[in-house]
């Protein structure tokens, strides 16, 4: 019996974690839980999965809560019930699934506990890849990928060597308006947007994965995770999400993972690893299917890839302020505030501005993070 413990418990990663573990009863406990202001759904986790400690955004939702749940469950409320529930617990995994930068400094919390790191949050490694990599390290805690396309290439490297890696290629859908140009972009709504064709996610990443900042997002990312220079990082669109990404090696073998677009599967091989019990999910037919076709990335169609590719170059807190900026900005179109194309604008202007330090200590990252954030809200 593993026992989880889920930050971001009410968002899509959260939900489909708790699917795995109710479809898996034999393997699984839930022992905690995060949410935000999810109050209703947070009471329905609750009362099925009997945790023994949930959390909430602020003291009235926890007084709310408290009475829509089973007595004996702690309720907790703000940082410190985050931190709780990632390292004042007995779970085994951490599922790290917080949106945005918000997911950091609860995901090191449990790596000083030792908790293994179920990581969904990508912004933890792109704000700050340098500070969590070398304290997993330290503390000898795995950190082991959520998102397809990184638990794709971490299948994909099982058994070998990353100096006998050519290149990784991270594969993109192209998103909402993959078959739209630039052109067509000027008035598109937060409806458009946030229809993806082929992946069930949250408002944001959706928002990200139109852009393609998700993408970028996941460059840099895989930087931290692999250890490879950005020259050894590509990018391929394929509208069908079958691939999930791939391996080349220099002997010019390419391994890969394909499979439904499903998180569920990559979200179950981070809790299973290595076993790799029966999903819930559908089986791939690829007779079916009939055909795989791909893209190349498009720099000017989709200008985030480049700054998340130019801000990673830079380093230092370059990449925390690119995260940052496109948080406010996707923010600030949610709330209609801004169009569509300013997105891009917004954190194009806001690195700019900024003058990369070393990013060797939370305080700089925390710094360059609140600049980002201020800057992006007057841009």
């Amino acid at each position: 019996m593993k026992r989880i413990s889920i930050l971001g418990s009410t968002g899509s990663i959260g939900t489909q974690t708790l699917d795995i573990a109710a479809f898996h009863p034999e393997r699984f406990r839930v022992e905690a839980l995060a949410a935000g202001t999810n109050v209703d759904l947070l009471a329905e986790q609750a009362n099925r999965f009997r945790p023994r400690l949930v959390s909430v955004a602020t003291k009235e939702l926890a007084d709310k809560l408290t009475g829509m749940i089973p007595e004996g469950i702690r309720v907790l409320y703000g940082d410190e019930g985050v931190r709780e529930v990632a390292a004042g617990n007995d779970a085994d995994v951490v599922v790290s699934a917080m949106v945005g930068s918000a997911g950091c400094e609860p995901t090191l919390a449990a790596i000083d506990a030792g908790k293994a790191i179920a990581l969904a949050n990508k912004e933890t490694l792109v704000a700050a890849g340098a500070v969590v990599t070398a304290r997993a390290r330290r503390r000898g805690v795995p950190l082991i990928p959520v998102d397809s396309e990184h638990s794709a290439i971490f299948q994909s490297l099982n058994g070998s060597r990353i100096d006998d890696v050519l290149a990784l290629t991270l594969t993109a859908s192209g998103g909402s308006f993959r078959d739209r140009g630039r052109e067509e972009l000027a008035d598109v709504t937060i409806a458009d947007a946030l229809r993806h064709p082929n992946w069930s996610m949250g408002a944001k990443v959706t928002i990200d994965s139109a852009t393609m900042a998700n993408k970028g997002l996941e460059v840099i990312e895989a930087r931290w995770l692999f250890d490879v220079d950005y020259d050894r990082i590509r990018v391929l669109v394929h509208p069908e999400s079958i691939i999930h990404s791939y391996v080349e090696f220099y002997d010019k073998s390419i391994i890969a993972q394909l499979g439904q677009p499903d998180m569920r599967v990559p979200i179950q091989y981070a809790l299973t690893f290595p076993d790799r019990p029966l999903s819930p999910a559908s089986s791939l037919d690829l007779a079916a299917l009939g055909k795989l076709t791909f893209r190349p990335m498009d720099f000017e169609r989709y200008p985030m890839i480049r700054l998340a590719y130019e801000a990673g170059r830079a380093g230092g807190t370059a990449t925390a302020v690119f995260n940052a900026a496109n948080e406010i900005a996707v923010a600030r179109f949610l709330a209609e505030d801004i169009p569509f194309l300013r997105i891009e604008s917004i954190v194009e202007s806001t690195l700019a501005k900024h003058d990369v330090v070393a990013a060797t200590d939370l305080g700089a990252i925390r710094e360059a993070d609140a600049w980002a954030r201020d800057v992006a809200k007057s841009c």
